[in-house]
């Protein structure tokens, strides 16, 4: 079994399509397969995202897989789960999500230091082909700096 603190499944392509504008940490409803599959080291949140209904934020596509000693009563991988926020920070994220386009979406799954799974989610906005270009561009130039500093010490 995989040390539950260094369980930090990330979403990278959230970052490069999205310009994140807020951050909220969910929990998460899951069964008991689901979360000792989380446990293993399991899931993969890329392809998936959050929707508002009724007033409730669930998350679509995220994928668990099947728990290995699951037996008969093993989960659906991929599934919608319900996330766990509190009703200001549900308003906040609704009232946010009607404004021309901005989306929420996942960022990162991890264990909390009491063992429960939670969320990042983000309500972000979408970037244009030339924001990308940018992050690129930043993001290279960076690593130079970095390769850099690394022959001068």
């Amino acid at each position: 079994m995989i040390d539950q603190k260094k369980i930090n499944i990330q979403n990278k392509k959230a970052g490069f399509e999205f310009e994140i504008i807020d951050r909220y940490e969910a929990g998460i409803v899951l069964r008991g397969s689901e979360i000792k599959a989380i446990r293993n080291g399991g899931g993969s949140i890329s392809e998936a995202f959050c929707l508002m209904r009724d007033g409730e934020l669930f998350i679509k596509n995220m994928n668990i897989p099947e728990y290995s000693h699951g037996g008969y009563a093993n989960h659906v991988p991929v599934t919608m789960r319900k996330l766990l926020l509190r009703k200001r920070e549900l308003e906040r994220i609704d009232s946010k999500i009607r404004e021309k386009g901005l989306s929420v979406l996942p960022l990162r799954l991890f264990m909390s230091d009491r063992g429960f799974a939670k969320l990042e989610v983000g309500v972000g906005r979408g970037k244009k082909k030339f924001d990308k270009r940018d992050s690129l561009k930043e993001k290279d130039t960076k690593r130079e700096v970095d390769r850099a500093m690394k022959r001068y010490k």
